[in-house]
């Protein structure tokens, strides 16, 4: 489980230190900062990925300059630490950025450990070459370095999943290759192959993710999964007609369901160790948020959950430790979780969301 996360000059997020639990809820106005926290897992994810590519996301996002705070005239460098708690002790990985030529980043610094529960102290750092422009993590997982091996898995398996591209030019809605069918997309493209393995594979999984679609959209029937020469596309039955449907005829809530149940409902052993979602609820009829919420307390005995939403209705299935706070004061971001023995007498009034509505717990529009 990722712990403990430290953040400075991303963005909005000038100077952060986050303690992080099972289920981690993001609440707050728009503009406060929620999504530039869940971007930083995404820039995470392209810079752990083998060729490093992390060069390719900062010129994507815009340059450098753009994802430090106020810029790099105010903020020069970027810095990340990260800690992953197992059943044997605590790995932490810890890189600092600098701004340099063409608008891009070198790294200054990159360091890792692994301490074990059994010894009082911290292990020593150990400490990777400066001046490099992708991560030395990974050419140093390659080698025998049992240490580097599981900190590059732990940094690789925090997921960003958004399914909220659902145009027509959508990839979710388009044909796929079969073979690229082991885990999910972050945006849902490969869906269709990821739904053909699990039918193959697990049978009962894909039944349970096929009921659990019909609660949410009676009229579904059943997937048509048919491969065409080495790709498929979505495509599915619905009750009272022998017609088959496909992607291209789908609302955009009902791709987002699918994939959303498709993602929460597949086989424990291949869910990411930690799932982060930005504002899942979109597009989603009440009753749908209601079912995915139940989903997501399902999984968290078994994955962590990093989740931004704007859902008063979502926030209430969870509890007040499950909430942190989203506020963007003196030009930064700011984080606090919530707490039951604080909103006690309050809670026995009004729900999580009538507290937030009413500004009692924060995370609302302020000057």
């Amino acid at each position: 489980m990722l712990r403990k996360i430290e953040l400075k000059g991303y963005k909005s997020i000038k100077d952060l230190t986050l303690e992080l639990d099972k289920i981690n809820i993001l609440i707050g106005a728009n503009g406060s900062g929620k999504s530039n926290f869940i971007s930083f897992f995404k820039l995470l994810r392209w810079m752990m990925q083998t060729p490093g590519q992390f060069q390719y996301f900062v010129g994507k996002s815009g340059g450098a300059n753009s994802l430090l705070f106020d810029g790099a005239e105010v903020t020069p460098q970027l810095t990340a630490s990260l800690e992953f708690e197992t059943e044997v002790g605590s790995n932490e990985y810890c890189m600092r950025l600098s701004h340099a030529a063409s608008d891009t980043f070198i790294f200054v610094e990159e360091k890792y450990r692994f301490s074990r529960n059994t010894y009082d102290n911290k292990a020593s750092w150990k400490e990777l070459d400066a001046g490099h422009k992708e991560s030395k993590l990974i050419d140093v997982a390659q080698g025998v370095d049992k240490t580097a091996q599981t900190i590059l898995f732990l940094l690789q398996n925090c997921v960003v999943y958004q399914f909220h591209n659902t145009s027509e030019t959508a990839r979710i809605r388009q044909r796929w290759d079969i073979e690229d069918n082991r885990y999910l997309r972050e945006d849902g493209a490969n869906l269709a192959s990821f739904l053909l393995r699990i039918r193959e594979s697990n049978y009962k999984v894909y039944s349970r993710i096929v009921q659990t679609i019909r609660l949410i959209a009676p009229f579904f029937l059943d997937f048509v999964l048919e491969p065409v020469a080495n790709s498929v596309i979505l495509q599915w039955r619905e009750q009272g007609t022998d017609l088959i449907f496909s992607s291209h005829q789908a609302s955009d809530g009902t791709l987002r369901t699918m994939a959303l149940v498709a993602l929460l409902l597949q086989p424990e052993q291949d869910l990411p160790s930690v799932i982060i979602l930005d504002e899942p609820e979109l597009g989603l009829h009440p009753y749908a948020i209601n079912i995915v919420a139940g989903l997501l307390q399902s999984i968290s005995h078994k994955t962590q959950i990093i989740m931004a939403t704007q859902s008063a209705m979502l926030i209430d299935c969870f509890e007040p430790e499950d909430i942190i706070i989203v506020e963007r004061r003196d030009r930064q971001s700011r984080f606090w979780r919530q707490n039951s023995e604080q909103l006690k007498d309050w809670l026995q009034e009004y729900s999580l969301s009538e507290l937030w509505d009413k500004n009692v717990i924060g995370g609302r529009p302020s000057k």
